[in-house]
């Protein structure tokens, strides 16, 4: 079966609009039955023009003259409830590369959502938070496809694990899960895997990676629905016209910022080569004016 890349913002929103698909993707990975699900995609969309003035690098002046710079995201907020009735949000990131101002973009963005109040039944509430990041590079220390940093309570002067949470403590601390999609094998036999094959950076059926074939056989609904979304993605014309748009966004987004590295690390690498000649004519000259000083003694004497 073809289906879409749902490493893409666009394609991915397609699958959280379905309450089902959005229930089955965070239930699996907080490994928790969910009761109730509400989404709100956040969505931003960035334009910048070119302003033609001397100074700009070859290569980006070349790479806006074609077009303006036009950057479409989503940062997904879920507000849940478990079976348990315990309410959480839940914050979902898809980063396709790894930049550093998309790194302090996730930390601003979460800062805000610790700052702000949500409202359940019209009343103001602080929730805890969960992230999920998926990313579309590879983290070089840590090899599994999909990984938990959790939080442990521990008695530091018994020297015991605690059990028994705090309601202060879980609203300024936050679990989190990290998918890499480089790294996801041809393993299908849990319900984890079973979501991750998905993701599976595999079996591309043309060079740009926006369409795949699914080579699993679907054998649960949840997986059954999501192949099926991503197959209508996947071919039809102006959903695969709408990946393609945010594909050439973030090649362009991608080709700046290497640009911008490439001449930051230029021009870091002229300024140690400066301090370095600096340090080097400031010991020649300390060495002088020891020698001098000898031969002032020496005089002396």
């Amino acid at each position: 079966m073809i289906i879409a890349n749902p490493i893409y913002d666009v394609v991915f929103k397609k699958l959280m609009e379905n309450e089902k698909v959005a229930k089955f993707f965070i239930g699996t990975l907080l490994e928790e039955t969910i009761e109730s699900i509400e989404l709100k995609p956040q969505e931003y969309t960035y334009k910048g023009e070119l302003e033609t003035s001397e100074g700009i690098e070859a290569a980006e002046a070349r790479l806006r003259q074609r077009f303006s710079i036009w950057v479409y995201r989503l940062d997904f907020i879920a507000t849940i409830r478990t079976q348990s009735g315990e309410l959480k949000k839940v914050l979902i990131e898809i980063q396709k590369a790894k930049n550093l101002i998309d790194l302090m973009r996730f930390r601003n963005y979460l800062a805000e959502q610790y700052k702000k109040e949500d409202k359940i039944d019209n009343e103001k509430i602080e929730l805890p938070i969960t992230t999920i990041y998926i990313l579309g590079f590879k983290l070089p220390e840590i090899e599994s496809p999909c990984i938990k940093v959790e939080r442990n309570y521990r008695d530091l002067v018994h020297k015991t694990t605690l059990h028994q949470k705090s309601d202060f403590i879980e609203k300024l601390t936050h679990d989190s899960f990290v998918i890499q999609v480089e790294r996801i094998t041809d393993r299908y036999q849990t319900r984890l895997d079973k979501l991750l094959s998905i993701f599976e950076q595999r079996n591309f059926t043309d060079e740009k990676e926006i369409t795949k074939n699914y080579v699993y056989s679907p054998d649960i609904e949840e997986m059954k629905t999501i192949t099926e979304i991503l197959h209508y993605v996947g071919t039809d014309p102006k959903e695969r016209k709408q990946i393609e748009i945010e594909q050439e966004a973030w090649r362009s987004v991608s080709a700046m910022f290497e640009e911008k590295e490439r001449r930051y690390q230029k021009e870091l690498e002229a300024q140690r080569k400066a301090l370095a000649e600096k340090d080097q004519a400031l010991n020649e000259k300390d060495k002088l004016i020891a020698e001098l000083m000898k031969k002032l003694n020496q005089d002396k004497k």
